[in-house]
């Protein structure tokens, strides 16, 4: 495991963090408390050290299931436990966003209970709430870095604008936006602008909702609330078109670096320059992966490979806006 300095902190990250949304059960088909617990201490055996969740996976559901895993395996001082505020399911469960002072201090208290903690490491402001200034949202998450109930501010599905206007209330310290092989307009002008300004990127959505484990076929169905019922990508004529770029994706990695299409895919984020990926697992097995990731690189001609397949294949590539919850009013 490689680890990750957070500037303007006192946190040392792996550059993998264990990312919770599937554990929660909402939108992923249900869970199994005991064994996503399990995946938990499998991944803190195996170096990871920070945990990635939120309340509105599966409403408080991996909130507390990651409470009772960090609970059950000790050494909570070591442990970074990254969560976020700002979306609100109160009325009808319908999830909308809401970046109010009175809703972020009422997440941070039901987190902190959840989490079974005092301190929550870093906390993000999930999505921008345009109903309102950023002012407001940015002034709330102040108070509590300078109350040290959090101890890293961070911010998620923002603009770069919108961060700019969020520093003038709070200091920044992390940006989390998606970031895989197929999906990348950060690298327009969030990735450059967080370097410069020294945020860290920690990325969410590493193997694109699956697509990028080398496990989803055309044959593949997804059940019941499954987001990947209403993703673009896994739908016709798109979804021929990612799965043949998968191929060979697969078969670039195998040939290359006799590496899984996965470790392959988790290395590149690095090799792009991200600091720190977010990485889902639902069973101890999901995280087999974890040895092959670190200590090898890749050279130019590989990036360039990538470049080669994804122009070759995705001929109607679409991000994941379908995934953003409507602004409250």
């Amino acid at each position: 495991m490689e680890y990750y300095k957070i500037p303007g902190t006192d946190l040392e990250v792996s550059r993998i963090a264990l990312g919770t949304w599937a554990i929660g059960g909402w939108m992923w088909g249900g869970t199994d408390e005991n064994e996503s617990i399990e995946t938990i201490h499998a991944a803190f055996d195996k170096g990871v050290n920070i945990i990635d969740t939120a309340p509105v996976y599966g409403f408080g559901k991996s909130e507390e299931i990651v409470g009772k895993a960090v609970a059950a395996f000790g050494n909570r001082d070591k442990i970074c436990l990254s969560t976020k505020a700002t979306l609100d399911w109160t009325e009808n469960d319908k999830i909308k966003r809401n970046g109010s002072r009175d809703r972020i201090m009422k997440e941070v208290e039901d987190s902190l209970k959840r989490l079974k903690t005092d301190t929550i490491d870093i906390y993000y402001v999930h999505w921008p709430d345009s109903s309102r200034p950023i002012s407001e949202t940015a002034k709330a998450m102040r108070e509590l870095y300078d109350q040290s109930v959090i101890k890293a501010v961070g911010v998620s599905n923002f603009t770069q604008d919108q961060m700019e206007a969020f520093q003038k209330e709070c200091p920044l310290h992390l940006c989390q936006p998606p970031f895989n092989i197929f999906e990348r307009d950060i690298e327009k002008d969030i990735k450059p602008y967080c370097q410069q300004k020294d945020i860290t990127l920690m990325t969410y959505g590493a193997i694109c909702r699956g697509l990028l484990s080398g496990k989803i076929s055309k044959d593949t169905h997804f059940k019941g609330d499954d987001l990947r019922n209403a993703d673009p990508k896994f739908k016709e004529p798109r979804f021929s078109g990612y799965l043949e770029a998968v191929q060979k994706l697969e078969d670039l990695a195998g040939k290359r670096f006799n590496k899984s299409l996965l470790a392959f895919s988790l290395r590149w984020i690095f090799e792009k320059g991200i600091p720190v990926a977010i990485w889902g697992g639902r069973k101890p097995s999901h995280l087999e992966p974890l040895d092959d990731i670190f200590g090898w690189s890749m050279d130019l001609a590989t990036l360039s490979a990538v470049e080669t397949i994804l122009a070759q294949t995705v001929k109607q590539p679409v991000g994941p806006e379908f995934m953003a919850p409507p602004t409250g009013v």
